[in-house]
């Protein structure tokens, strides 16, 4: 079986050596990048099936190589970063991070954030069995198997985190979510400070999907208790 490969790149080396020292033990091979572009480069020419990023990176920061990244490749990536406030982690959770780490960090969070995020890929890679798993709500599609979304038979393009949360309501229409539960579900781990992360995944969202004039919203907030899906 091939070692599962998680690119890390940042242009302190200690730090990366850190980080690979720590996800080394656990058994990953690691491949270690200095600057934004040759990050890009490692996933456009190797397999690579988790990337930890820096965002202020030479070359290109760690948001555009994201931004490249997402246009092709449907890899779990983790920001590093020493940029700690709440508008610098939305940030990077709406270009297309999976996670956000602040600097300093705790090697073992990370290896343990590293792990949740490959436990949840491996799930969603795993077949889907036949199409009646396709979900379809009067105009939206949702097809499981080849995580695709179609508006009006007009793809849309989704993250892996906005695709699961869309599935997880629109598989319960009317079911109204917690933001914890939705957090729970969806990125598989404990949860902490979770609502704001769930609240930019769910505005990204509507903004992609669009206000559809006879529902208003296909995602509806339902205040103080979570969200539902206006099927």
């Amino acid at each position: 079986m091939k070692p599962i490969t998680i690119l890390i790149a940042d242009d302190e080396v200690e730090i990366a050596d850190l980080i690979a020292l720590h996800l080394e033990q656990e058994g990953y091979r690691c491949l270690k990048v200095h600057d934004g572009r040759a990050a890009l480069q490692a996933v456009q020419t190797q397999h690579i099936d988790l990337a930890v990023l820096d965002i202020m990176m030479p070359g290109m920061d760690g948001h555009e190589v994201t931004r490249q990244i997402r246009e092709r490749y449907r890899l779990p990536i983790i920001f590093v970063s020493a940029k700690t406030s709440d508008l610098d982690k939305i940030t990077g959770l709406v270009i297309g991070a999976d996670d956000y780490v602040a600097k300093p960090f705790n090697p073992m969070e990370l290896v343990a954030r590293v792990n949740a995020q490959l436990r949840r890929s491996l799930q969603l890679s795993q077949p889907a069995g036949d199409r009646s798993s396709v979900l379809d709500a009067g105009g939206l599609t949702i097809d499981p198997e080849r995580r695709a979304v179609a508006l009006y038979g007009s793809l849309v393009e989704l993250t892996p985190k906005e695709f699961d949360i869309l599935y997880l309501l629109a598989g319960h229409p009317g079911k109204v979510f917690s933001s914890e539960h939705i957090f729970r579900q969806v990125w598989g781990e404990a949860y902490y400070e979770g609502a704001n992360t769930v609240m930019v995944h769910i505005r990204t969202l509507r903004k992609k999907l669009g206000n559809d004039p006879n529902k208003n919203k296909w995602i509806k907030t339902i205040w103080g208790v979570g969200y539902t899906f206006n099927g």
